[in-house]
């Protein structure tokens, strides 16, 4: 049974780029279509979200006091794939587990923040995922 691989980036307002993903159990066989098309709904436009607030490990191009006047707080939906790799989301949530956890934050509101001032806790998060595909432009 084919996992589903969730794949997101941070863009600063330089078009700088820096992507990750998390592959999520997939039991009740959802295709990517219809996860794509749920989690959309509950996204902000440009299907914008706060990753720490979902607890996917942040992407940001910056790290601790170094945040530019083109950083902001938000992730971006890339895209949803099937994957045979096995799941690696730390908390061991299935993807439906994931959706409901992105309906109930979008409920409550998606908490802004200032990346200039991220908490120390916020900051310590960052280095402890090390993860992503590096840092391109696109023009």
């Amino acid at each position: 049974m084919p996992n589903v691989k969730f794949n997101y980036l941070y863009r600063d307002a330089g078009n700088y780029k820096k992507s990750s993903s998390v592959v999520f159990s997939n039991p009740q066989e959802l295709s990517p279509e219809s996860v794509e098309e749920t989690l959309r709904q509950f996204f902000l436009e440009k299907c914008l979200f706060i990753a720490g607030q979902v607890r996917v490990p942040d992407c940001f191009l910056f790290t601790k006091g170094s945040a530019t006047s083109d950083d902001h707080c938000f992730h971006e939906l890339a895209g949803i794939d099937l994957t045979q790799t096995a799941p690696n989301d730390i908390h061991r949530r299935s993807i439906v587990q994931f959706i409901g956890e992105i309906k109930r934050e979008s409920k409550r509101g998606w908490r802004a923040f200032d990346p200039h001032e991220l908490p120390a806790r916020a900051t310590l998060l960052l280095s402890e995922y090390p993860i992503g595909e590096g840092r391109s432009r696109i023009n």
